[in-house]
């Protein structure tokens, strides 16, 4: 729909929210960068290199970035032992600051998870933030292509039956930010990593993000922007 500015304040009003997890609502950096970290140096990659384009993405296409020779099988197979270890470890996973007052407050509005985890990695990480699994969700089985291909966010969009270009995508990371700007959405990027990949609004978190429900059933959102 549309969008306003008044003061510092930005208002973004919407058909539908699609919500990405990690880094979004579920702070999960200490699971990923003990996962990461040990399967780069099994490598001989550089940690710090791989955690730069590990976020947002499946873990097979972390893989085909970091390692472009090796055949996209072992990829695959690799991810598999990946998401394995990633939902075993729980240690360190919270939620997002707010992120329970938001999805309260969006409970009765149209809204989805949109993530890169698989269904059994996504389902963990919810329940270890003590947050409640949206009924509409595309996760990594449900798609060919990871983001930044905007597949994912696009079958949000229909499961909704929302317009893409009604919809606002939640998003912490540059292959996702690049997935919904793809999909012809408007994307609040949240938390810093956000901040370098161009999103429509950019807030440190969720405390930033007001939620009303608008007469037509659509969604308003009063956003705070980061300084």
């Amino acid at each position: 729909m549309s969008a306003s500015t008044a003061s510092a304040h930005v208002v973004l009003n919407a058909g539908a929210l699609l919500l990405d997890m990690d880094g979004t609502l579920v702070n999960s950096d200490a699971v990923v960068e003990r996962c990461w970290r040990e399967w780069a140096l099994s490598h001989g990659l550089d940690p710090q290199e791989a955690l730069k384009v590990v976020h947002g993405r499946q873990g097979y296409a972390t893989m085909a970035i970091l390692l472009p020779e090796r055949p996209m099988e072992l990829n695959h197979a690799e991810n598999a032992e990946m998401l394995a270890r990633e939902t075993a470890d729980t240690d360190g996973v919270v939620p997002v600051a707010s992120a329970p007052e938001f999805m309260a407050a969006i409970a009765r509005l149209p809204h989805a998870l949109v993530t890169s985890a698989d269904a059994a990695l996504a389902g963990v990480r919810m329940a270890a933030a003590a947050l409640p699994m949206p009924d509409v969700r595309v996760t990594a089985e449900s798609v060919g292509a990871s983001k930044p291909d905007p597949e994912g966010f696009l079958k949000g969009a229909a499961s909704l039956g929302v317009d893409p270009a009604d919809c606002v995508v939640f998003e912490d990371s540059g292959a996702g930010i690049a997935a919904g700007l793809a999909a012809g959405m408007r994307v609040v990027g949240i938390g810093p990593r956000a901040a370098a990949h161009g999103p429509t609004v950019h807030v440190h978190d969720l405390t930033a993000v007001r939620v009303d429900a608008a007469g037509d059933g659509s969604v308003r959102l009063t956003l705070t922007p980061a300084g």
